[in-house]
């Protein structure tokens, strides 16, 4: 069975949107090491889940970075991954998607879900959608978290873990020189 894994970036106290919204996330701590552990987290996935929200704004950004001499390797390399992995969209109001591979979850979210884990493939990652990735974390669908958690505290905005309940077992654990935590969970 494939694993749902969860990827986020989020600070201390747990804040995944600052309090201006979904790309209200200057409060990262990004940099070459975290490239890296994303890389690496996502290495041995093969499709991504997306809300509405998310896939919208990534489908506006990376098929720009194809070929486009100012972005840099990293940018380049993923967005050659991105383009290339199945893509699956849940919302309720979108009557299509088009990007290359991609395609739509209107209803049965759940039942869908367990059906794509149960099929032949690597793993399958929420890359950001918080809001998906906490309601498939309440369902008890999500095998693991991976997690870079910023030494800054937000305050206000989307706190991840509201309203969870999840026992966690720490899989590895990696500090950054900017005291940037990479973990990894599995959810029991």
């Amino acid at each position: 069975m494939r694993k749902l894994v969860v990827f986020l970036h989020m600070s201390l106290d747990g804040v995944v949107e600052g309090p201006n919204g979904a790309m209200d996330i200057g409060f990262i701590r990004y940099n070459e090491e975290l490239e890296a552990f994303a890389n690496r987290g996502l290495s041995t996935c093969d499709t991504i889940l997306w809300g509405r929200g998310t896939y919208e704004m990534m489908h506006n950004y990376w098929p720009t970075m194809l070929g486009n001499p100012e972005a840099s390797p990293h940018e380049q390399n993923h967005a050659v991954w991105i383009q290339a992995v199945e893509k699956v969209v849940c919302s309720r109001t979108l009557d299509e998607v088009n990007w290359n591979n991609s395609r739509l979850v209107k209803e049965n979210l759940v039942s869908q879900i367990q059906t794509l884990k149960e099929q032949d493939g690597e793993d399958i990652v929420v890359l950001g959608s918080p809001r998906l990735a906490q309601y498939l974390l309440k369902e008890k669908l999500v095998d693991q978290l991976k997690l870079t958690v910023s030494p800054v505290l937000v305050g206000s905005g989307l706190h991840f873990f509201d309203g969870v309940d999840a026992d966690l077992e720490l899989l590895k654990c990696e500090t950054m020189t900017t005291g940037v935590l990479g973990l990894a969970y599995q959810v029991k």
